[in-house]
C-alpha cells in the first residue's frame, strides 16, 4: 500500500498528521508490517514528537529559529544561496539536519507510537505550502 497525502502549511511551523496516517492504515486493512513516511521537498522535514503539549512545538520552532536564523540576519552573512528570499537556505539548512524520513512498526493494525508520540511535517518556510509525503506499508 502507498499513498502521498499533501499537508497545506502556514508558515513555518509543525503540523501533526498522525490521523491521517491512522485513518489510511485503517483503510488498508494490513495488521503488520513496516510504515514509511518520506516527504518530497528540501525545506521541510518529518518529526515524532509529543503531541500532548502545544509549549514542546512552540519550543522547537523556537530552538531552530535560534540556532539557524534567516539569511538576513548579520550572522548568516556568508551564506549565498539567498535569490528565494532570507527563509530559504535556513530551511534547507534545518531540512539537512533533520530528518526527511521516518519508518514506524505497525502491531495489530496500528503504529507502535508511544502515548505521547505524533507525527509532525516540520515547516521551514515562511509563507504556505502545499507538501507531499509519500506513505508506504510494507508487510500483510
Amino acid at each position: 500500500m502507498h499513498r502521498i497525502l499533501t499537508i497545506a502549511t502556514r508558515g513555518q511551523g509543525l503540523y501533526e498528521f498522525t490521523g491521517e496516517v491512522t485513518r489510511l492504515l485503517r483503510e488498508s486493512g494490513t495488521g503488520e508490517g513496516m510504515l514509511t513516511l518520506f516527504v518530497r521537498h528540501t525545506s521541510c522535514s518529518l518529526l515524532i514528537q509529543e503531541n500532548a503539549d502545544p509549549d514542546v512545538q512552540r519550543d522547537l520552532k523556537a530552538f531552530f529559529s535560534r540556532l539557524v536564523p534567516p539569511a538576513d540576519d548579520p550572522s548568516m552573512n556568508y551564506l549565498v544561496h539567498t535569490l528565494e528570499g532570507p527563509d530559504d537556505m535556513p530551511a534547507h539548512i534545518k531540512a539537512a539536519m533533520m530528518p526527511v524520513s521516518l519508518s514506524i512498526p505497525v502491531i495489530d493494525g496500528r503504529m507502535a507510537l508511544g502515548t505521547w508520540q505524533g507525527i509532525y511535517l516540520f515547516e521551514h518556510r515562511d509563507r504556505p505550502h502545499e507538501r507531499q509525503v509519500v506513505v508506504q506499508l510494507i508487510g500483510g
